[in-house]
């Protein structure tokens, strides 16, 4: 099988990686890749947001599989394209992937299939905020509608914060999502999709806070663990059947059935669990330990969700124990990233590139605000957080900054859902 990987960041690295590693797989290419990519695939200069552009080379390419890592092409209508092309493509339609594209959207798709999510309100007027705003107690979540890349949130017990995110995202055009607070520990889930049928990958844990104890804004997240050791034996089924199942169903009765992955964040209150976001692609820090941990070779997963399959495939088989990923960042982040600094170290074993490109002279230089997820793995999360944490004393990057406690309440076991009442 000939596969395209579409994307440049860490989660399209570890993609192809554990492409790389499937026996099923002759021949592999990431587009546009980054330095990272470049080791262990074919590399090709891609606008990743147009469509054309992305079905003329799997076209040229002669691609029996194209798997599409980011939101943006799959809400811009590049799967639309590929599929129009001939070729299985792993991602939904541009009508499906609304579902991460609009807020307000998933929302009301939640709400048809009774799957359990947050209160909320859109306000698309500055006139319209205050009023809403008061219908809302602290701590309030404010959220752009569309895409933002993980930064659009911001969560706050100061109305004034609240109220000044609100009214720059509408300044800027962008309508607003006010939502109540859900209480309890976040979990995400991915599961592979074909229209129809679900299957679960493991859940995952992300730190989205830039700093460690959960301080400072949101970003495209700063690190991840699998599996949860805290969760209930029995969440995932749970999950798949009150949340994922009946969204898919109901995407399919509108008409618009969803293929590829289907990405549930989810806060597991005391009054249960409660879905705060729908993702419409592999998430990313949560990619590289969730695939980490897989042994069923990918590339046969990703074409049974591709073209209708997934029920004929046998159960999943994973490692036993836990991984971790611990994101670097580049100076600036997650405000205005500082770029070109050498990277030293970032060749090793466990290093996946993100914002990373190969200079003329053969060095590895940052070129993004996550320049890279270094992933540790073991027999527990302690094991697992000790093998990442000694690669990443490896990595140097001038100016760069990471979390230094991933996992670590997990690892402690102090992450627990809260008690009902």
């Amino acid at each position: 099988m000939r596969v395209l990987v579409v994307g440049s960041g860490a989660r399209e690295h570890a993609i192809v990686l554990a492409l790389a590693q499937d026996p099923g797989v002759t021949a592999l290419s990431c587009a546009p890749g980054n330095a990272g990519t470049a080791a262990v695939a074919e590399q090709r200069g891609l606008d990743v947001r147009d469509p054309k552009a992305v079905a003329a080379l799997a076209t040229d390419w002669k691609a029996d599989l194209v798997v599409i890592g980011p939101e943006v092409p799959l809400v811009a209508g590049v799967a639309d394209a590929v599929r129009a092309a001939g070729i299985a493509c792993f991602g939904p339609s541009a009508a499906a992937a609304r579902i991460e594209g609009s807020k307000t959207f998933a929302k009301d798709v939640m709400t048809a299939a009774g799957v359990p999510t947050a209160t909320a309100e859109t306000v698309d007027n500055p006139a319209h905020l205050d009023a809403v705003l008061s219908r809302f107690a602290p701590p309030y979540v404010v959220k752009d509608d569309g895409l933002a890349a993980g930064k659009g949130v911001v969560v706050s017990p100061d109305l004034e914060v609240a109220r000044a995110h609100a009214l720059h995202l509408l300044d800027d055009g962008h309508p607003v999502l006010l939502e109540s607070f859900l209480d309890g520990p976040e979990a995400s889930l991915f599961c592979l999709v074909d229209g129809r049928t679900v299957v679960p990958l493991l859940p995952a844990q992300d730190f989205k806070r830039v700093g460690d104890d959960d301080s400072g804004p949101n970003t495209g997240g700063m690190g991840a663990y699998a599996p949860l050791p805290w969760s209930d034996p029995g969440l995932v089924d749970d999950l798949v059947a009150r949340v994922v199942q009946p969204v898919v169903d109901e995407m399919a009765r509108r008409g618009t059935p969803f293929t590829g992955l289907l990405y549930a964040g989810l806060a597991l209150t005391s009054d249960g669990p409660s879905v705060i976001e729908f993702n419409c692609r592999f998430g990313d820090p949560e990619t590289q330990v969730v695939l980490a941990l897989l042994r069923t070779p990918l590339a046969g997963l990703l074409h049974a969700a591709a073209t209708g399959t997934l029920d004929e495939v046998p159960p999943l088989e994973w490692s036993d124990g836990a991984a971790v990923t611990v994101v670097v960042a580049a100076e600036g982040y997650p405000g205005t990233p500082r770029l070109g600094d050498v990277i030293t170290g970032a060749e090793a074993d466990g290093v996946l590139h993100a914002g990373t490109r190969r200079r003329d002279d053969g060095a590895v230089v940052s070129a993004g605000g996550r320049v890279l997820s270094v992933v540790g793995t073991g027999a527990d999360l302690d094991a697992a957080r000790e093998d990442a944490y000694r690669r990443l004393a490896g990595v140097h990057l001038a100016g760069s900054h990471h979390r230094t406690d991933i996992a670590l309440r997990a690892a402690r076991g102090e992450v627990a859902v809260p008690d009902k009442g």
